[in-house]
């Protein structure tokens, strides 16, 4: 097998595409970031990479705090709108007609349309070439009721969850296997019985 090689760049995919909430005193806004992760699962904590020119920048600098939420097939025209367009000409709660609810611990509002929504707040700005790095604490997470089976158990497969890469957005596919099939033990088939 041949390969190809680049100059370094930032070729990672799929990454999420998700929307981002801040508020700034009594300015709301939804920026879309597709830079975002996990950094630790105790304590809870994430990141967004935010250009300083943006205009949720300076929000979230100011109130260091911000609602990361995963977006679904019914958002892909929201999460493509709200990353072209600024907030700072256009109320993009109004203009995607998303509903804004309160948050249970920031002060960041929280859609009420997304699937999945990790309440964060700032505990490190760092800033990284053209993008800073806000790392954050997830205080809260909330989800929509109808993504819970029986046992409470929230089941990602029914969200409908997008991803981006490169330009595009895609719909997750098939699953292909669970955390640790690679190393699961075969079930044993019982014999069968002579009859």
């Amino acid at each position: 097998m041949s390969r190809n090689d680049f100059k370094p760049g930032t070729l990672e995919a799929p990454l999420p595409a998700v929307l981002v909430t801040v508020r700034d005193g009594e300015k709301d806004n939804i920026l879309t970031v597709a830079w975002t992760g996990i950094l630790s699962s105790d304590p809870p904590r994430a990141y967004v990479s935010v250009r300083p020119q943006r205009y949720s920048h300076d929000m979230l600098m100011h109130s260091r705090e911000f609602v990361i939420h995963l977006t679904n097939e019914k958002l892909v025209r929201a999460t493509d709108y709200c990353g072209v367009f600024t907030g700072a000409k256009v109320d993009k709660f109004e203009k995607c007609r998303l509903t804004k609810t309160e948050s249970k611990c920031v002060s960041a509002p929280t859609i009420a349309e997304a699937p999945v929504a990790l309440e964060c707040r700032v505990f490190d700005v760092i800033p990284s070439g053209t993008h800073d790095i806000f790392l954050a604490d997830i205080v809260s997470v909330s989800c929509d009721s109808s993504l819970l089976d029986e046992s409470g158990r929230l089941r990602f497969d029914k969200a409908g969850l997008i991803a981006y890469s490169h330009g595009e957005y895609f719909a997750l596919g098939k699953k292909l296997g669970s955390f640790g099939f690679s190393a699961a033990k075969k079930k044993k088939t019982p014999p069968k019985k002579r009859t």
